[in-house]
């Protein structure tokens, strides 16, 4: 062989090497591209608590509050299932809690150097009307007290108010019209009579404040029990929450009537106004921001105030919320500020169960609940109440004889300028209407609901529910069997939404029982969910959802494709772009991402980043998930999380599809003969 044939053979030996070299190495980068659909990175973050881990975590709904010396600060919730229901805390952390997660009734809280006493929960052993005293160190119950007559009431505060002074308890007996006076040890000394008695304070000089919150009014007993002085607040005030400081000889009085802050009066002889803490309006002023907009002194209701040794005042709100359950009555929202009246931090958190939809008009940059605003970042900080008391009484959020229960769960549109905001409950038929406009900054101004007078039916909403992104409606009313589409015509001059006449479509032959629509008006794609088989659970998936692409332009018959969801009890879908992601209920916290083009599952996010968040047990709400394509391409996916009172938010780019499902990926391969 001469030297040439020699050197020719010697390079297509090298090729075919080469080539099968890149042959497996092309093999590997397709199948790791594939692989990359599932495999994909994506994080895991939470908002609407201040921390996000189930030790850390911030407690649901805290109704009042009381601070030891050494800044210890406890409160107390009707229902906590993330953890006791007092929550303690000191410097702005979580440092454990007290209780069993439905012990208490959370209206009232008091303590000294050893013990803490706390309204107790109506129980089928003693019924209501009790307190329990807590050793602080040992964290348990040592003594039950009977405080009131009334031992039936399941809801409403029988305990309305407690304080200690020295080896003396005081607690206030709402439905007996009387404040009652104990020894710390449990023993009845006397009654003080008095009409609606609340929030309880007692003075260096023992003497007993007692205020009156319907009657906007705070009254003065000595230690006897003798009737002295009366601070009688300005018109509309409702004071809500009482805290003597000896060290300025002042009452301090919270009052969650339109004023919103705290009252201070000088009670060291014949008591005057000395002044107030916080913007007057709170939350709803104009003054200093934007109506709606909390954050430093711009109080909702002020519920709890209280100092530490160092003069550090903190405050607590339970932010605007109703229903008959207490336990869902707005969220936990703890001011501290130094003895100057700067803040130091905050502590907050979603009430028991709610979710947050991403803002389509800030690119998913904040997120709405049904009451609250949250920002994106992690922690999720409360940017405002959406919620107005005074100017909208009536807002069946806050309607106490509404059959719903806590209107948590958002549906959020922008269409030309104008934000639709549709809030609902855990598991709802019904769907209450808000609309923005300037004037009222980041209220939410009530429209109606559906069912009701302005959508021209009584028919529960039992079949699934949306509001697309150009503002129609989608409804599946129970008994009807059609999908009612409700097209938005416009806005009035108020920004005040307007819908016409349904227009009725049957539902298609192949879902047997219809639970869940999902319109996405970009693509004219619709979703459809059937029931479990064989149930007539109108609250749950089930395992068949129907894809149709070009709804509107007609196909309406020939799903492409057809979904098999095959986890255990899907409960809350959501869909944006080219994605439907589902959750489970009473399974796991994964959320599923299925490819609405393949029908294919192409990602499970579990938990990316479980050292520092904690996802929850599952979804256990209708429309506890939700989610936004944002401009970037990026998706946002939240998650209700009522095992730690915030929302989850998993944020997610899907590889660039090749149209088979996996990735384009690209790779220069450089031959070794390419200098020839």
């Amino acid at each position: 062989m001469d030297a040439r044939t020699a050197r020719r053979a010697i390079e297509e030996t090298s090729l075919m090497v080469f080539k099968r070299l890149c042959t497996a190495f092309i093999a590997v980068v397709l199948s790791a591209a594939a692989a990359s659909v599932c495999e994909a990175q994506y994080s895991t973050g939470w908002i609407a608590n201040t921390h996000g881990t189930a030790t850390t975590r911030v407690g649901n709904v805290a109704r009042s509050m009381w601070v030891a010396p050494e800044g210890e600060i406890y409160t107390a919730s009707m229902w906590d299932e993330g953890e006791g229901g007092i929550a303690i805390y000191q410097n702005g952390q979580n440092i454990g809690s007290i209780g069993a997660h439905a012990e208490f009734q959370g209206g009232a809280i008091t303590g000294n150097s050893t013990s803490l006493f706390a309204a107790l929960q109506f129980s089928a052993t003693y019924g209501s009307g009790k307190v329990g005293r807590y050793n602080r160190t040992s964290r348990t119950r040592d003594l039950l007290i009977t405080v009131s007559a009334t031992t039936t009431e399941r809801l409403a505060d029988v305990v309305t108010g407690l304080a200690t002074s020295g080896s003396l308890l005081y607690a206030s007996d709402f439905p007996g019209n009387r404040v009652r006076v104990f020894t710390t040890s449990g023993v009845w000394l006397h009654d003080i009579s008095m009409a609606e008695p609340g929030a309880l304070a007692v003075d260096a000089a023992g003497n007993v404040w007692v205020a009156q919150q319907s009657l906007g009014a705070v009254i003065q007993f000595g230690p006897s029990g003798e009737r002295r002085n009366t601070i009688q607040l300005p018109a509309n005030a409702r004071p809500a929450s009482l805290y003597f400081d000896a060290t300025s000889d002042q009452l301090w009085i919270g009052d969650e009537g339109p004023d919103m802050n705290i009252k201070i009066y000088d009670v060291s002889g014949t008591p005057y106004a000395a002044g107030t803490f916080g913007v007057q309006g709170g939350f709803l002023s104009t003054a200093n921001g934007t109506k709606g907009q909390v954050g430093d002194k711009r109080f909702t209701r002020v519920t709890g105030i209280g100092r530490d040794s160092a003069r550090n005042l903190y405050v607590l709100n339970n932010p605007w919320g109703g229903s008959w359950d207490l336990g869902r009555n707005g969220g936990t929202d703890i001011h501290a500020y130094d003895g100057t009246g700067v803040l130091r931090w905050q502590l907050q958190s979603v009430n028991f169960e709610g979710n947050a939809a991403p803002d389509p008009a800030t690119d998913g940059a904040i997120f709405y609940g049904g009451m609250n605003i949250y920002s994106g970042t992690v922690g999720g900080t409360l940017v405002a109440n959406t919620i107005d008391p005074i100017t909208y009484p009536a807002d069946p959020r806050i309607n106490l004889a509404d059959h719903e229960r806590g209107e948590h769960f958002a549906q959020i549109a922008s269409v030309r300028g104008h934000r639709i905001l549709v809030a609902a409950s855990q598991n709802p038929d019904t769907f209450y209407f808000f609309h923005f406009n300037a004037a009222s900054g980041y209220i939410a101004i009530p429209d109606g609901a559906l069912p009701g007078t302005a959508f021209a039916t009584t028919a529960r909403v039992r079949n699934g529910f949306c509001l697309d992104s150009r503002g129609d409606i989608w409804a599946g009313l129970d008994k009807t069997n059609v999908i009612s589409h409700y097209p938005l015509t416009g806005f009035d001059a108020s920004g005040k939404p307007v819908w016409g006449a349904a227009v009725t479509m049957p539902i298609p032959r192949t879902i047997t029982q219809l639970t869940r629509i999902i319109y996405l008006a970009d693509s004219d794609t619709m979703i459809l969910t059937q029931g479990p088989s064989g149930s007539t659970d109108w609250t749950a998936v089930g395992s068949r959802v129907e894809v149709y692409h070009g709804w509107l332009a007609g196909n309406r018959n020939t799903p492409n494709p057809v979904i098999n969801i095959t986890g255990a009890s899907p409960k809350s879908i959501a869909a944006a772009g080219n994605y439907l992601f589902v959750g489970y209920v009473h399974t796991v916290p994964n959320i599923d991402a299925f490819n609405l083009t393949t029908g294919q599952l192409d990602i499970t996010f579990t938990n990316s980043n479980p050292n520092k968040v904690d996802v929850g047990n599952d979804v256990d709400s209708m429309y506890g998930l939700r989610t936004y394509r944002r401009s970037t391409g990026e998706y946002e996916v939240t998650k209700d999380n009522y095992n730690d009172a915030s929302v989850v938010l998993y944020r997610w780019t899907p590889p660039v599809s090749t149209g088979s499902g996996a990735s384009a990926t690209k790779t220069l391969l450089v031959s070794p003969f390419s200098g020839k």
